[in-house]
């Protein structure tokens, strides 16, 4: 494993080299200041091929969401630039030495991520929110990729009741389920139930072949994918048998009291404004709740009020209770995800307003300017 000292070597050698060079260059005529160089030395126990990526692919990337010229020479990297560029590029490597040390590996969508968190400006450091980890299984570990889905899991810790709104992919149910799991892993619940309205079955679910339980398990199958990722597959019929995981239909919450669990609601933007309250309040003792929904995609039939869309008015001023927000920005699905999503969005806002959809901007890539070591 990395160093986990690597950073800091890492920061204070650029700072040191950049405040070095600033003296050094002479004030163009027009009144730009001259461009400056900051160092960045990378210890030895660090592997370059683990930190600029296969065919220095993860190096392309960086050079090409930094304003700062990058050069790469043996362990060193040089950034050339104005010197709140070259602080920008230098914390983007610091953040990347920084998750390397944590034993993590570097991704494409992990430098773009850190990059993106850094343009936000937040107080806290990209390495330790892609560093949270909840929870392990075969090799693979599930933790929040963006800040407001590391907001989301620190919410469901502090809170009894947390509402994450978002639109598809990012990772409303799954983060929620993985923290169910951990829950039930570490003995603060005794079960989990996961629930989701059957809305697009509506009154015509008696007619559809085969017995309830095959009625409703198409239903429903989003949620066994999503639990099949976190526990043993094996040991899922014996938890489900045993009353220790729950998944079924909204409709079964009614008349019930539920203590010691971990409650999720998923697709709440097809519940009615009685059904989510019929939900919130089977809330028992040593229980917790998450719902999850898009209140962008209602299917409830006869134009007919989502729940989801009217809670926040209803208990925005309720203590532990919270309203978490995912934006496109926070889509971890393929990346086109995120741009479809942004896409709808501006052709709805076109309809509404009567002008067309603006373009997405468009990014020229600089080629990479990888020296010989």
């Amino acid at each position: 494993m990395p160093d986990g000292s690597a950073s800091r070597t890492a920061s204070a050698r650029a700072a040191a080299a950049d405040g070095a060079s600033s003296h050094t260059p002479v004030q163009p005529l027009g009144g730009t200041p001259a461009p400056v160089r900051a160092t960045i030395t990378i210890p030895d126990s660090v592997s370059m091929v683990a930190l600029l990526g296969s065919g220095d692919e993860l190096l392309r990337l960086v050079e090409a969401e930094v304003a700062a010229d990058v050069h790469v020479r043996g362990n060193e990297i040089s950034v050339t630039g104005q010197p709140a560029d070259n602080a920008f590029a230098v914390a983007v490597f610091d953040e990347l030495l920084a998750l390397l040390g944590t034993g993590g590996q570097l991704r494409p969508d992990s430098v773009r991520r850190v990059i993106a968190m850094l343009r936000s400006g937040g107080s806290e450091r990209p390495a330790d929110v892609l560093s949270l980890d909840i929870i392990s299984r075969r090799g693979r570990t599930i933790r929040p990729k963006t800040l407001n889905q590391k907001h989301y899991v620190d919410a469901i810790d502090t809170n009894t009741v947390v509402f994450g709104i978002g639109p598809a992919g990012t990772g409303k149910t799954y983060l929620a389920m993985a923290k169910a799991v951990q829950a039930l892993q570490t003995k603060q619940v005794n079960r989990i139930i996961l629930t989701r309205p059957a809305v697009e079955a509506g009154e015509r679910l008696g007619y559809l072949p085969g017995t309830l339980s095959e009625k409703i398990d198409p239903y429903l199958r989003p949620l066994y994918d999503a639990l099949h990722d976190m526990v043993d597959p094996e040991s899922i019929p014996r938890l489900m048998a045993a009353g220790t995981i729950e998944v079924a239909p909204l409709a079964f919450m009614r008349g019930r009291s539920i203590n010691d669990s971990f409650v999720i609601l998923d697709e709440a933007q097809n519940t009615t404004a009685e059904q989510m309250k019929m939900f919130l309040t089977r809330l028992g003792f040593g229980s917790k709740m998450v719902v999850t929904g898009d209140i962008t995609q209602v299917d409830l039939p006869g134009g007919q009020q989502s729940g989801l869309r009217i809670v926040r008015e209803i208990l925005g001023e309720i203590d532990d209770v919270h309203f978490a927000t995912l934006t496109s920005a926070d889509v971890v699905r393929h990346r086109l995800v995120s741009d479809i999503v942004d896409a709808y969005e501006r052709w709805d806002s076109s309809q509404q307003s009567g002008r067309p959809p603006a373009g997405a901007p468009g990014r020229a890539n600089r080629p990479s300017r990888r020296q010989g070591s």
